[in-house]
């Protein structure tokens, strides 16, 4: 059924491996290198242009077509410009999402079906779906459900936690049952093991080497203002504006018994408060207002009756089991209940939603709800 598979080359080990494995099982394969952003930094430097360049190496190796295709304006408006905004309101957001829904698994994944008539795209990323990685067991009567991969530490489920169901159903995903050590060692087995030696890239993509401080001065006004203990009230330093801080991030001031970190940030009088100790109790939090969530498959419970589920809201941390249920009667506005208290939940990020291995969708986080502090008086 599937035989034009259009791979996303990004010029990494991963998607290396991906088309080797389609090309292996005999699937006419074409690969399409994703230009979102060509910008160069202070250095000169731009990621995108070496992994164009080894993009087009492993598919002359492969022996098999290659195409740019370029979503640099719609990057731009549809993630990066959300992402400025975000930072100039004071909250974090995660780009790398956002990126996933409106631009790989959206403008990309049309692209494929209809410009260049895919069966279906292909990715190097670490998940899985009911489906199989060859969409071996689809069905085009049946739910599909997005799993997490074999590698619990490379697992990037939480990345595609909003991406389309029509999407997934068209997506292949080779490696997904493979840990990040056996994908480099199958490339140094076929040839390609100078991928496997390349550094992989970390972060947000577009800052590239520079310091995200320095990157993110480029483009917000930095407007100083003070640091002040949420405790005492007092002043204790200075900070260079807000859009640089992140709730939960350790502040550098001198004289402290006591490492301070980010607790709130008043966007209108410019001040960041910040409580002492990582163990402060105003960091720690066991509720979550959440809005805007995104369903992969939307589970029933939440329509009428509160969902037993586990929740992360950074993608290296455990699983915590909690309690959902919707406020507003529209299915727009979700509140979270942890089991666990957790540590600096932050505003603009995701809270993404597994049951066993399953991740059926995320939604943005709105604020924690009362500190523990609060909760103990």
């Amino acid at each position: 059924m599937f035989r034009k598979i259009v791979v996303g080359i990004s010029g990494g080990v991963d998607s290396a491996v991906t088309a080797y494995l389609l090309k292996n099982k005999g699937y006419d394969i074409h690969g399409a290198f994703m230009k979102n952003w060509d910008l160069i930094d202070e250095s000169g430097y731009c990621s995108g242009e070496q992994d164009w360049l080894d993009a087009q190496k492993l598919c002359r190796q492969l022996d098999i077509p290659l195409q740019q295709v370029n979503f640099v304006k719609e990057y731009w408006l549809g993630v990066f410009g959300s992402f400025l905004a975000d930072y100039n309101t004071g909250i974090t957001p995660n780009p790398d999402i956002l990126c996933n829904r409106h631009i790989k698994f959206n403008l990309f994944f049309k692209y494929a079906r209809e410009k260049m008539g895919a069966d279906a795209i292909a990715t190097g990323h670490y998940a899985k779906t009911n489906f199989g990685p060859y969409l071996e067991n689809y069905n085009d009567a049946s739910h599909v459900h997005l799993l997490t991969g074999v590698d619990e530490i490379k697992d990037q489920t939480f990345f595609l936690s909003q991406i389309s169901l029509d999407a997934l159903r068209y997506t292949m995903f080779p490696i997904g049952g493979m840990t990040k050590t056996a994908v480099k060692r199958l490339a140094a087995d076929v040839g390609l093991g100078w991928f496997a030696k390349k550094k992989e890239s970390m972060g947000i993509c577009f800052v590239g080497k520079r310091s995200f401080q320095d990157f993110i001065a480029e483009y917000i006004e930095s407007k100083p203002g003070d640091f002040v203990d949420f405790n005492t009230g007092k002043v204790v330093g200075r900070h260079k504006g807000i859009h640089h801080w992140t709730v939960g991030q350790k502040a550098k001031i001198g004289g402290c018994l006591r490492p301070y970190y980010i607790f709130q940030k008043d966007v209108r009088n410019n001040i960041i408060y910040l409580a002492s100790g990582i163990d402060n109790p105003l960091l720690i939090t066991d509720m979550i207002y959440l809005e805007n969530p995104v369903w992969i498959n939307k589970p029933i419970e939440l329509d009428h009756d509160i969902w037993r589920c586990q929740f992360r809201f950074q993608h290296t941390k455990p699983l915590v089991p909690c309690s959902i249920i919707t406020t507003d009667g529209r299915g727009e506005k979700l509140f979270v209940e942890l089991d666990v208290p957790l540590t600096a939940i932050t505003p603009g990020q995701y809270a993404v939603f597994y049951k066993d291995d399953e991740c059926f969708g995320s939604a943005r986080i709105v604020k924690p709800g009362p500190s523990m502090i609060y909760s103990q008086s």
